[in-house]
C-alpha cells in the first residue's frame, strides 16, 4: 500500500509543477507596489488586488493545509504504522520528503499549516513562504484548546470543562487572550479552539475539552473565548483566529464512539446544538471546523444544507469552514458517499468547505474540478478571499515572523501563571462534605496521600504535550506547599498510572494508614495523548462504563475499610459513577483537570486556604445504565424508574458545595403578568450566613408549564457568580428576554406562547435547590 500512496504522490508532484509551470513565467515584478502590499490600502482592496493576480493553483494552494516537519517527524519516529484513515493524532506523508515540502511552499501550493511545535520551525517556513511569487504568508493553526499547551514551556490553563466549572465567562475571557499571546509569541495564529459541541454522552472521550451539556452555558463560555482569542475584529498583534468546532452535535454519538453516527431530530439540533454556533457567529468567530460524523446519514463534511444553508446563510457565518483531520478522505474511505477523493473534494467544496485539513491530494482534484467546469472558479474565490481577509487581519502580510529572543518573557509569566491559578482554584467542584473539610489541623497531626494520580501530570488534561517537571505542580507537590508545618504529610508511591493499581499496592497503602489521622486518595484516569498506552480519557478514548478504571476502586474501598476519614479526590476528564463513592465516603472533591497550577488549588481547597466556588457544567450519572442523564430533559424521562437501582443523577447540574452557607429569598418578578415578547426583571436576595466570605454562583431556570410541544423540565436562561462577606446580602437582578421563553413549535418555526412559565433560581439544577415564581404571559 505505502509503494502505491509513494507512486501518487511523486506523480502529484509532478503534476504540481506542470499546474505550476505558468507561476514561474510570470515575473515576481510589478507586484512588488502593488496595493495588496500597502497596509495603508483597505483590506477589501488588498484581498481583491492579490486574488485578481493569482493563478487558480496558488489560490487553491491557499486552500491547502500540512502537518508541521517537527510533527510529522514525531510521528515518522513511531514505532507502529499510521494509518492515516484512522488516526487523527500523527501524520506521516510517505514519500514525501522534508524538501518536497518546501518545494509546495515556495511554489504557492501550501496556504497553512497545523501543529508546527517551535518558534523556530514556523519561521523557517514563513521564509519558505517569502520566495513564492506572491509572498504570500502561511496561517499557521494549533490545537489551543486550554493554553498554547502543545508547546513545550506553555502555559497549561484548566480543560475547558474544568474552566465550565468556574462559571465566570470574564475569566474564561482572560485565560484565552493569554492563550493567544503565548501563541502569537511562538508563530501560531489559528486556534482550533473554542469546541462547542454540547456534551451528552460522558461515554464520548472529548467531553473534558467541552464547556459541558447546556447550550446555554456553553454559549456563555464559547463566546467568552472567541472575544479573548480574537480581541476586537483581529486588530492586535497578539490576536489570534478563533475556530468553533465541530459543526455539528458530534458530541452524542450513537454508540458512545467518536465519530459514530448521529441520528438527531431538527428540533435537538436547533434547541441544542445549533445555539452555541449561532451565539459564538455573532460574537465574531472567523473560522468553524466540520464535524467527523455524519446527521442523518448526510456527512458533515459534505451537507450544503449544514455548511451552507445553516451555518452561513442561516446563522449569518462570514468566516472560512476547514475539515477535521482527513475527514474530507473519509467521505470515500468511510462513509462511503463518494468512489473516489476527487469526487469527495467535489462534494465538500461544492457544499462549502473552504480548506482541506491535511496532505496532498486536495489541490490537483480541485483544479481539475474547476477545469472541468464542475466548480467554478468563484467559488474558489469565496474561499480564498476569507482566508486572504484572515492573513491581511492578523498582520501577517506586514510580518509574518517571530522574534525568538522574546518567547521566554511571554510564556509562563507571572500574569498568566497568577490567571492559570486563579482558574483552577474556581473550576474545583466540591462534591460531598460531611464535616470533613477544611482539615481541622488542630486535630489532624498525620495525612496519609497516595492513589495513582497523586503526583503525575494528568492535571493537564488532553490536547497538552510533555512540559518540563518544574512547570507543573502536582496534588502531592501542592500538599507540601501548602500544608501547615505541624501536619506530617505521608505519601505512598504506588505509581504513576490509573491503570497500574496492584492488590500490593493496596495492601501496603491500607497497612501504612495504620499510623494516620486521614487519608488523601487521589484517583480518576489519564488523557495524557503523549502516555497513549496508559490513556482512559481524551479524543477518541471512548469507554463503555463510567466506573474508576482498573483498581482504583477497590484501593478506596480498602482504605475506607480502616476506619479513617477518607478525602477522595478525582482528577479526570469525564463524568465517572462514582456511586459507591458518593455513599460512603464523607467528603468527595470533582478537581476535573485543573492544569499546571492544579496541584496547589487542590491543597488550597483541601486545608481551607480557598473556599471552593465551583459548580458542576454536566450531570454526573450514576452508571453508564443511566445514559444519557443531563438535567433538561423531558417530562417523561423519569416517568418510570429503574428496578434495581436509584433513578436519576447521582449529582445534578450547578451542583457544587462551599464552606460557606448561603440562603436565598424567594425571587422576586418585576412584572407577574406582561405582554409576551416583552422583558421581565427577576430578583434574588442571598444572604452568606456564615462567618466565612464565600462566591456562589446565582442559576436562574426557566419552565414552561403547558406548551403545544413537549418542553424541558427546566432550561438555565442566567446566572451571575457573587462574592459575599460573612452575613452580607446581595440582591441580584437578571433580565429575561424574549429568548429565555421562546421555542420551535409543530412547524419548527420559532415562537413565544402565551400562558404561565415558572421562573426558578437557586444554588444548582435540583428542584430541592431551586425556589420558584409564576409568571404569566399575556
Amino acid at each position: 500500500m505505502r509503494v502505491h500512496f509513494r507512486v501518487f504522490v511523486i506523480c502529484t508532484l509532478v503534476a504540481l509543477f506542470a499546474i505550476n509551470l505558468l507561476n514561474s513565467c510570470q515575473s515576481v515584478e510589478g507586484h512588488q507596489n502593488a496595493d495588496y502590499l500597502d497596509a495603508k490600502v483597505p483590506m477589501e482592496q488588498r484581498v481583491e488586488d492579490l486574488l485578481s493576480k493569482m493563478t487558480l493553483a496558488e489560490k487553491v494552494g491557499q486552500m491547502s493545509q500540512y502537518v508541521g516537519l517537527f510533527h510529522l517527524k514525531k510521528s515518522a519516529d513511531l514505532n507502529t504504522p499510521i494509518d492515516m484513515m484512522a488516526d487523527d493524532a500523527n501524520a506521516f506523508y510517505p514519500g514525501l520528503s522534508g524538501k518536497d515540502l518546501y518545494d509546495l511552499i515556495k511554489t504557492g501550493n501550501i496556504g497553512s499549516f497545523l501543529h508546527v511545535l517551535t518558534a523556530k520551525e514556523a519561521n523557517e517556513l514563513q521564509k519558505a513562504a517569502q520566495q513564492t511569487r506572491l509572498k504570500i504568508p502561511l496561517l499557521i493553526g494549533i490545537d489551543a484548546i486550554h493554553g498554547n499547551a502543545l508547546y513545550e514551556g506553555a502555559t497549561v490553563y484548566p480543560t475547558p470543562l474544568s474552566l465550565a466549572s468556574t462559571w465566570d465567562p470574564g475569566l474564561v475571557r482572560k485565560v484565552a487572550q493569554q492563550t493567544a499571546r503565548e501563541m502569537r509569541a511562538t508563530g501560531s495564529h489559528w486556534a482550533f479552539s473554542p469546541n462547542v459541541d454540547v456534551a451528552r454522552d460522558p461515554r464520548w472521550g472529548r467531553v473534558g475539552e467541552t464547556f459541558g451539556e447546556d447550550p446555554y452555558l456553553v454559549s456563555a463560555m464559547g463566546v467568552a473565548m472567541v472575544k479573548g482569542l480574537q480581541g476586537e475584529g483581529l486588530s492586535k498583534p497578539d490576536n489570534v483566529l478563533a475556530c468553533i468546532k465541530h459543526f455539528v452535535a458530534g458530541s452524542e454519538p450513537v454508540n458512545g464512539l467518536n465519530a459514530s453516527p448521529m441520528d438527531v431530530s431538527e428540533r435537538t439540533l436547533r434547541e441544542i446544538y445549533f445555539p452555541p454556533y449561532q451565539k459564538t457567529i455573532e460574537a465574531g468567530a472567523f473560522t468553524a471546523m466540520a464535524a467527523h460524523n455524519e446527521i442523518n446519514g448526510d456527512p458533515c463534511h459534505g451537507s450544503k444544507y449544514l455548511l451552507t444553508d445553516i451555518l452561513r446563510n442561516e446563522m449569518g457565518f462570514d468566516g472560512f469552514v476547514v475539515s477535521d483531520w482527513m475527514d474530507i478522505e473519509r467521505l470515500k474511505t468511510v462513509h462511503r458517499v463518494v468512489d473516489s477523493q476527487k469526487e469527495a473534494c467535489y462534494l465538500t467544496v461544492d457544499a462549502g468547505m473552504d480548506m482541506h485539513m491535511h496532505g496532498p491530494d486536495f489541490l490537483e482534484p480541485v483544479v481539475e474540478l474547476v477545469s472541468e467546469g464542475r466548480l467554478s472558479e468563484e467559488r474558489i474565490n469565496q474561499s480564498v478571499r476569507k482566508i486572504l481577509e484572515a492573513k491581511f487581519r492578523l498582520g501577517l502580510f506586514e510580518d509574518p515572523f517571530v522574534n525568538e529572543d522574546k518567547i521566554a518573557g511571554t510564556m509562563r509569566n507571572p500574569e498568566h501563571m497568577t490567571t492559570a491559578l486563579e482558574a483552577a482554584r474556581k473550576s474545583i467542584v466540591l462534591l460531598k462534605n460531611e464535616d470533613v473539610l477544611p482539615i481541622m489541623v488542630d486535630k489532624v497531626k498525620n495525612i496519609l496521600i497516595t492513589g495513582p494520580n497523586v503526583n503525575n501530570h494528568t492535571l493537564m488534561g488532553d490536547w497538552s504535550f510533555e512540559q518540563p517537571k518544574d512547570n507543573i505542580t502536582t496534588v502531592l507537590e501542592g500538599f507540601e506547599m501548602i500544608k501547615p508545618k505541624d501536619v506530617k504529610l505521608n505519601h505512598y508511591d504506588m505509581g504513576n498510572q490509573v491503570t497500574e493499581v496492584t492488590d500490593q499496592h493496596i495492601a501496603e497503602a491500607v497497612s501504612m494508614s495504620k499510623t494516620n489521622d486521614m487519608i488523601v486518595v487521589v484517583v480518576g484516569s489519564n488523557s495524557l495523548r503523549y502516555e497513549s498506552k496508559f490513556k482512559t480519557n481524551g479524543e477518541n478514548i471512548a469507554r463503555d462504563n463510567l466506573n474508576l478504571i482498573g483498581k482504583q476502586q477497590q484501593l478506596v474501598e480498602a482504605l475506607h475499610a480502616t476506619g479513617k476519614p477518607v478525602i477522595v479526590v478525582l482528577v479526570n476528564g469525564r463524568p465517572l459513577g462514582v456511586e459507591w463513592i458518593a455513599e460512603n465516603v464523607p467528603a468527595v472533591i470533582e478537581a476535573w483537570e485543573p492544569g499546571s497550577a492544579g496541584g496547589q488549588a487542590i491543597a488550597e481547597v483541601v486545608f481551607g486556604v480557598i473556599n471552593p466556588s465551583g459548580k458542576l457544567p454536566i450531570t454526573i450519572p450514576r452508571n453508564v445504565g443511566q445514559v444519557p442523564s443531563y438535567y433538561n430533559h423531558k417530562r417523561a424521562h423519569y416517568v418510570k424508574k429503574y428496578k434495581w437501582s436509584k433513578t436519576g443523577p447521582l449529582y445534578p447540574f450547578g451542583h457544587g458545595l462551599s464552606y460557606s452557607q448561603f440562603e436565598y429569598g424567594d425571587p422576586v418578578l418585576s412584572h407577574n403578568e406582561l405582554e409576551a415578547g416583552d422583558p421581565v426583571l427577576v430578583s434574588i436576595a442571598v444572604t452568606n450566613t456564615s462567618d466565612r466570605a464565600g462566591e456562589e454562583v446565582v442559576q436562574v431556570y426557566v419552565q414552561d408549564l403547558y406548551s403545544s410541544v413537549t418542553r424541558p423540565m427546566k432550561e438555565l436562561k442566567a446566572f451571575e457568580r457573587v462574592s459575599l462577606a460573612p452575613g452580607e446580602t446581595k440582591t441580584v437582578t437578571f433580565e429575561l428576554g424574549d429568548e429565555a421563553f421562546a421555542f420551535y413549535d409543530l412547524n419548527m418555526k420559532k415562537t413565544i406562547e402565551t400562558g404561565d412559565f415558572l421562573v426558578l433560581t437557586g444554588s444548582s439544577s435540583a428542584n430541592e435547590d431551586l425556589k420558584s415564581v409564576k409568571l404569566t404571559l399575556l
